[in-house]
């Protein structure tokens, strides 16, 4: 018999579970474990964890609800958006007059000195994200964004900002337009940040559930922004 945790062999018995079964005890890593654990989380509780991630609730508040450990919430967390894809699969565009909207949103990992900038491109005429970056606001976040548009937008489209400088440095000049919020042309992106705020707990501005880590930080907002144009505006729309 080998401890799970550090497959030791240093085991030894350790009473026994509410239900009957052997419980042991591993001397190297104090490791407590039983044979062939019956108590797995049901694909139920599994898909319910999945909607309320998307919602700003944070973990804590989940696992009450749910009835899971911190501990294998956690897990269960780190390993879904490790696999989460960070590009967007963009619906297929004709060349012609496209319109974005592009701005960059503050938040942090760990302390407020950590920022974290979000980069986001909307299409104003279907309301869909096409181009997302996570970064540094410098013309390095501004290239990330430029980079992570479909070729058709770096192409066609007119792309509208604030009068942030690293926009002029990356973006072609001919197809960028600079302005204030009162023209109104960057309203879309501007509610579209809001919506994140209300939706995902880490990035509200004064907040206890921000994020530790910062490969958690992009994986919650790179889930977010996946289930939000599949499954929210499409359903609105229709």
């Amino acid at each position: 018999m080998n401890c799970p945790t550090c497959h030791s062999e240093n085991v030894v018995k350790n009473g026994s579970t509410h239900n009957g079964k052997q419980k042991y005890a591993c001397k190297d890593c104090s490791r407590q474990f039983v044979l062939n654990p019956t108590n797995r989380i049901s694909q139920e509780k599994k898909d319910l964890i999945d909607k309320l991630l998307l919602e700003k609730i944070p973990l804590a508040g989940i696992a009450r609800v749910v009835g899971v450990s911190e501990r294998w919430l956690q897990k269960y967390v780190n390993e879904k958006y490790d696999l989460i894809i960070k590009f967007i699969n963009v619906i297929a565009k004709k060349k012609g007059k496209l319109v974005i909207q592009c701005d960059e949103m503050w938040s942090f990992v760990m302390n407020k000195n950590n920022k974290i900038w979000i980069w986001m491109a909307i299409d104003i005429e279907t309301g869909e994200i096409v181009g997302a970056y996570i970064g540094s606001r410098d013309a390095k976040g501004a290239q990330g964004l430029w980079d992570s548009l479909p070729p058709v937008y770096r192409q066609c489209a007119v792309s509208y900002t604030d009068f942030w400088a690293a926009y002029d440095v990356i973006f072609p000049k001919k197809r960028h337009k600079s302005v204030g919020k009162e023209t109104g042309l960057t309203n879309r992106i501007e509610r579209f940040n809001c919506t994140m705020r209300q939706r995902i707990s880490r990035l509200v501005r004064k907040t206890l559930s921000f994020s530790k880590k910062l490969s958690n930080h992009i994986g919650a907002i790179w889930y977010f922004i996946h289930h939000y144009f599949v499954q929210d505006y499409l359903f609105f729309q229709h």
